[in-house]
This record gives C-alpha cells, sequence and structure tokens, in this order.
C-alpha cells in the first residue's frame, strides 16, 4: 500500500509505502488526514488505520528549480505510448536529431515510437525521411510528474492532486 505524503501547506510532496508514513505519524511528524479503515495495520498490542493520505507538521521547503529527469519510461508516459509518427503503440523511444548527429538525451529530442517506424528512421532526421511529428516533444509539467508515485493514484487522492 502507498500512501500520499501533503506538505503543511497542503501540495502534494511525495508518495511513500504506508509502513513509512506509519512511523511520521507515530512520531508526530505528520497526521493522517485519510485512512483505510478496512484494511488495518496490526501490532502486538494494537490496532492502527492505515493512512492513506498523511500531512506534514512542519513545512518543507522545495526548491523551485526542481526538474523532471529523463527517461525511457517518462518518455513513454507523456506520449501515452503513442508512436510520433504513426500513432501506432510505442514500446521504444526514438531521438528526433540522431545522437549520431549530435542529437541530445533530453525532453524536447526524444519521443515515443513504434519498433517499425524506429528501424525505418535508422540514424535519419524526420526531415530526411520525409515524415513530420505528430507533436511538438517537450518537458512535462505538474504535480503528477514533480511527485513520483502519483502515476497510479488512488481514488482518495483524487481531492489533493486536482488542487495542485
Amino acid at each position: 500500500m502507498r500512501t500520499l505524503v501533503l506538505n503543511a501547506g497542503f501540495e502534494p510532496l511525495a508518495v511513500v509505502s504506508d509502513r513509512r508514513a506509519l512511523v511520521l505519524v507515530m512520531t508526530q511528524k505528520a497526521t493522517i488526514v485519510s485512512a483505510d479503515a478496512r484494511h488495518p495495520v496490526l501490532a502486538a498490542r494494537a490496532s492502527y488505520d492505515r493512512p492513506s493520505v498523511i500531512v506534514l507538521t512542519r513545512y518543507v521547503r522545495i526548491p523551485h528549480g526542481r526538474t523532471i529527469p529523463v527517461s525511457r519510461r517518462g518518455v513513454l508516459r507523456r506520449d501515452a505510448h503513442h508512436c510520433a509518427y504513426c500513432g501506432r503503440g510505442a514500446t521504444t523511444i526514438d531521438h528526433v536529431q540522431p545522437r549520431s548527429r549530435g542529437g541530445a538525451d533530453s525532453w524536447e529530442n526524444l519521443v515515443a515510437c513504434c519498433l517499425k517506424c524506429n528501424n525505418l528512421k535508422s540514424d535519419r532526421t524526420p526531415a530526411e525521411m520525409g515524415w513530420s511529428l505528430r507533436w511538438t516533444p517537450k518537458a512535462p509539467h505538474g504535480v503528477g510528474w514533480v511527485v513520483r508515485g502519483v502515476e497510479r493514484p488512488q481514488a482518495e487522492w483524487d481531492e489533493f492532486l486536482a488542487a495542485a
């Protein structure tokens, strides 16, 4: 089970295990906002509700320049697993400007791609192939990208993630 951690100002910070969340609550570093009473945590002498959302008691300052690291999984997720060239299901990623020609591993140069298009394109640019991109690749933004683990949100988190 996972728990959404909110900063003291109720903005989403992270997703942690329910065990870590319970430790934060027991050490009085956080309080429970929403709990799952159907699946309690059993201890030797007590039973605790399993926290699904907690809020920290002290505000944690987050640097503004927090960037999202580029990853294969992130590119596929950003492009909804659709090929940027033909629109079919994508299983690989492709460098728009090939690495062999100085293309960088950046959000703006990587796109999701199906295996067929990736093999056809090889180390050429889309312009050389006579192809065009279906969308302009750019870095993702929003709380779902900054907070790790939010890609599979639970229903209890909706009200806290919608405000961010």
